[in-house]
């Protein structure tokens, strides 16, 4: 099945030790999720991020309630971190957080690697687009919380 992929770079005015503390803190998530996604962390607090750490989520697709387990798998403070989807809507979801200090601030990359359930034909009708709108939601309420400019 094809694999596709997703970068995107977001500086953020603020030192890289506290960008990775706020990217720490699963609850952060909720905040910078879209509503539309209807996330909720399910794992009891408080949710200590570390190298193994399990995460439960559940989200909502088009409605559709889905589970989502994803499993922190390298952990590398305050440079960077991979969480790994175990069980959830996709058949690979790799998700790599990397932060570089510069410029007074954090450049923030997210790389994914993801095969949605349905192949290419699914990513072309509905996942790429969702997958983008995260990620575009996600890059504007950062800006909004770290006082960064468009």
């Amino acid at each position: 099945m094809k694999e596709f992929t997703l970068h995107t770079e977001l500086w953020l005015p603020r030192l890289r030790a506290e960008v990775f503390l706020f990217f720490s803190d699963v609850q952060n998530l909720e905040a910078i999720t879209p509503p539309w996604v209807n996330f909720e962390v399910l794992t009891p607090r408080p949710v200590v991020i570390r190298l193994g750490a399990l995460i439960d989520y559940r989200i909502r697709v088009h409605g559709i309630p889905i589970s989502w387990r994803t499993e922190i798998t390298e952990w590398q403070p305050p440079h960077k971190f991979v969480d790994v989807q175990l069980n959830g809507p996709y058949t690979l979801w790799h998700h790599t957080h990397t932060f570089e200090e510069g410029a007074g601030g954090t450049l923030c990359h997210d790389d994914v690697r993801y095969r949605p359930r349905g192949g290419a034909l699914m990513n072309w009708l509905f996942v790429r687009r969702d997958v983008e709108r995260i990620f575009q939601h996600r890059q504007q309420r950062l800006r909004e919380i770290f006082g960064a400019s468009n």
